[in-house]
């Protein structure tokens, strides 16, 4: 089986994602070559685990102080050269293409009689999930951006729905978190203002990712630019976990058993959803804005919640290999089976 795999490239949590299967498709032996879009070849970084790729400008929302400026985007993205670039990827080679919410993939494969499987957390808006009620323009978004003719939809509970659990980058829980230690990534936000919102708490050391290396006026808060090793290295031995409201990121925090404040871009009902489903589940703190505030009550709480994940990748790897078969409920069932929820207070 020969698969094409496209990825999103607008942040790093579509391909946090894609990791994790292309771990899970190498060790099945299987032929995948992988298609990233939505920014420029330069700004990705260890991407060794995707031996065969190719790159594309694709689509790309435009961000600015933690909120989506969508006449930015239209005027920043040029839909004759999206145009171009789908008709310039030949999908007709391949039995299978795979895509987390990329487009030219998905809509390269409309035009040749190959089945288009979505995998990722957009898809889960379909189903009756708490949910921010969409935009019009977001609703187009879900709708047209990348199509396909199945999807498999994560979330960090079923619903009652066909989904599945997250797909995280570690498979084993955290016993150690260094009392204090506050990792901070909130890369769409003014970086002064968050350093303004941490500045009061000087009992505690937040280590605060950044697109680029800059100084901290505050002892307490030591600023590093975005390496994923380091990052990696950071979230295991932290605390607790301050973030805007991706979905991988939080449930990886959730799966190392990290305490978790999440704070959603302004005009992303997906994270906006994404911080509904937090609170309605118990699984964390919310802000609508950088708020030191909510901030001091969330440090205050030291109840936790610890999600063993099985390795979903692996789980849906395994379906590929027997040959895409319809789905029944009992196949997300004895997926979810194997979760394991741990509330403490430590």
């Amino acid at each position: 089986m020969k698969i094409l795999y496209g990825v999103q490239g607008t942040g790093n949590g579509h391909i946090t994602r894609a990791r994790q299967m292309a771990k899970a498709l190498n060790e099945a032996g299987m032929s995948v070559d992988y298609v990233f879009s939505g920014r420029a070849e330069s700004e990705y970084f260890d991407l060794d685990c995707f031996k065969h790729k190719r790159f594309f400008r694709g689509l790309t929302f435009q961000l600015d102080n933690g909120s989506v400026r969508y006449f930015k985007t239209a005027t920043h993205n040029s839909l004759y050269r999206f145009y171009q670039e789908i008709q310039s990827l030949d999908v007709s080679q391949y039995d299978v293409v795979l895509t987390d919410f990329e487009p030219i993939t998905a809509w390269a494969s409309r035009q040749v009689d190959v089945p288009v499987v979505g995998i990722g957390h957009q898809y889960v808006f379909q189903y009756d999930v708490p949910q921010e009620k969409p935009s019009f323009i977001s609703q187009k978004v879900y709708d047209y951006f990348a199509p396909v003719t199945q999807s498999l939809a994560m979330h960090w509970h079923h619903f009652d729905a066909p989904i599945l659990p997250p797909m995280v980058s570690s498979h084993v829980s955290c016993e150690s978190h260094e009392k204090g230690l506050v990792v901070v990534y909130l890369p769409l936000e003014n970086q002064q203002a968050v350093e303004l919102m941490l500045s009061p708490f000087d009992d505690h050391h937040f280590i605060v990712y950044t697109p680029e290396a800059m100084a901290s006026h505050c002892p307490h808060i030591e600023f590093k630019p975005l390496s994923r090793e380091g990052f990696k290295k950071d979230l295991m031995a932290c605390d607790a976990v301050i973030a805007n409201a991706g979905f991988e990121l939080s449930s990886e925090a959730l799966m190392l058993g990290k305490r978790l404040l999440i704070r959603p871009l302004h005009g992303q009902s997906e994270q906006q959803s994404n911080a509904m489903a937090l609170s309605e589940l118990g699984y964390g703190h919310t802000m609508t804005q950088l708020d030191t505030e909510k901030v001091a009550v969330f440090l205050a709480d030291s109840s936790r919640v610890q999600i063993n994940y099985p390795n979903v990748a692996t789980y849906v790897v395994e379906w590929i290999q027997r040959g895409m078969k319809p789905l029944e409920r009992s196949w997300f069932s004895d997926c979810w089976q194997k979760v394991e929820i741990n509330r403490s207070t430590m």
